[in-house]
């Protein structure tokens, strides 16, 4: 039986997260059910919204995620994590994400993206690799980080409660079991703290551009050990996906709308403009259903991102990955239209906590996709979603008090010397 102070099952922006600020309180081990790089974390291409700039206000940014919720956001929630989103934001910097800069006037500034749903440029971003780079960053802070064991190839099977055991006592979180994929043996593994941070359930869907890894785990054995589950019906569908048939599940970056790309239909007709006075510019599940009306409409097989007005040199400096993806596949984006459908991309459902990540169950906390904090309410942009995946992890030891009072329970307390005994079976 393996024990620690923190066991934390993901490895994405919301784990690593925690990870770090936990290994300041004791012993973590980080459970991934791949490699540490394999999350939806590193598909992420847009980048981060935060109030950055003199022409923005953390008012228009709660406004505007309070829009694009569709009234069901917990507005206490979204300003909490809207006002201490500059916080997260330098919190990144100091492991070494450089954000993108322009210079304007002699001086450096943030090269501010501006994307679906939002009213003023508030999108940090490093080229259109956001994810994967915090991603690096985060695992590199991790092998630095003393008290951490990353262990790969484990996936996460079920967790262990008093009331599993047969405890008398009030029903929490004390472990998980864990399968070891290299070995094919399932452990024990022993804490007083479990933090699920394993992302959304996008692979439930035939057509999505989550990874592989996103199966819904997490919710699953939450749901299975009796904790809260909440609006699991809001599941975000992304406007652009790629329709190509050698790569289903490749996004394109809301950043390019943000950047002047239009939606057309197979006629060259600039349809978002009937259905949204922002037109190609409105919020995520706007654009999706609007998609899905005109080629319902139409019997097309897809709908077209028109960036070809801005000149080529911005666009393959602006959007690099994405360039050289859709070139390999023969579309050169700044001279031809990109073929987009819908597909399933967030879960804004999951399990209910609150801002600090403490679910129903004691003991077990939640944080990132698979949390459903109140943020999101139906919808979400994925800019805010890396957001508050940095802010829920950073916050769970922190403000949660997860890590600043260790347990007293101690190594042989009832449930240890009961969980040892039924291990032994």
């Amino acid at each position: 039986m393996k024990e620690f102070d923190f066991v934390v099952v993901g490895s994405g922006i919301a784990g690593l997260s925690f990870a770090l600020k936990a290994a300041r309180h004791g012993s973590v081990a980080v459970i991934t059910k791949r490699k540490g790089s394999d999350s939806n974390t590193a598909w992420a291409q847009g980048g981060i919204a935060c109030v950055t700039s003199g022409e923005d206000s953390f008012e228009l940014h709660v406004r505007d995620t309070l829009e694009a919720g569709a009234g069901l956001c917990d507005e206490q929630v979204v300003r909490t994590i809207v006002t201490e989103g500059p916080e997260a934001i330098r919190e990144l910097q100091e492991i070494g994400v450089r954000f993108d800069e322009r210079e304007v006037s002699g001086h450096r500034e943030p090269d501010l993206g501006r994307e679906g749903g939002h009213s003023k440029r508030r999108v940090l971003h490093v080229q259109d690799v956001t994810g994967r780079e915090i991603e690096n960053a985060l695992l590199a802070e991790l092998k630095r980080a003393s008290h951490v064991q990353l262990l790969e190839n484990y996936m996460a099977v079920d967790l262990i409660t008093a009331a599993k055991l047969g405890f008398a006592a009030e029903d929490r979180c004390l472990g998980l079991y864990a399968l070891d994929e290299s070995s094919g043996g399932v452990e024990t593994i022993r804490s007083d703290r479990v933090v699920l941070a394993t992302g959304g359930c996008g692979k439930v869907y035939l057509y999505t551009t989550n990874p592989t890894v996103a199966t819904g785990d997490g919710v699953a054995i939450a749901w299975r050990a009796g904790a809260t589950i909440a609006n699991m019906e809001f599941i975000q569908f992304h406007p652009t996906c790629l329709f190509h048939s050698a790569a289903r599940s490749f996004l394109i970056s809301e950043a390019v709308r943000g950047e002047g790309g239009i939606l057309r239909n197979t006629r060259g007709e600039d349809f978002m403009s009937g259905y949204h006075a922002r037109g190609s510019l409105a919020s995520r599940d706007v654009v999706a259903r609007a998609i899905d009306a005109e080629i319902k409409r139409s019997g097309a097989q897809c709908v077209y991102l028109d960036i070809t007005h801005q000149p080529a040199e911005f666009v393959r400096e602006r959007f690099p990955h994405i360039f050289e993806t859709l070139l390999k596949l023969g579309i050169d984006m700044s001279q031809q239209p990109i073929p987009v459908v819908p597909a399933a991309h967030y879960q804004c459902g999951g399990i209910k906590t609150n801002v600090n990540g403490a679910t129903s169950l004691p003991g077990l906390y939640a944080t990132g996709e698979v949390a459903c904090t109140g943020l999101h309410g139906a919808s979400s942009w994925r800019q805010s979603e890396n957001h508050v995946a940095r802010m829920g992890g950073g916050r769970c030891p922190e403000r949660g008090r997860v890590g600043s009072h260790l347990s007293q329970l101690g190594r042989n307390s009832p449930f240890d010397v009961g969980l040892r005994r039924h291990c032994s079976h």
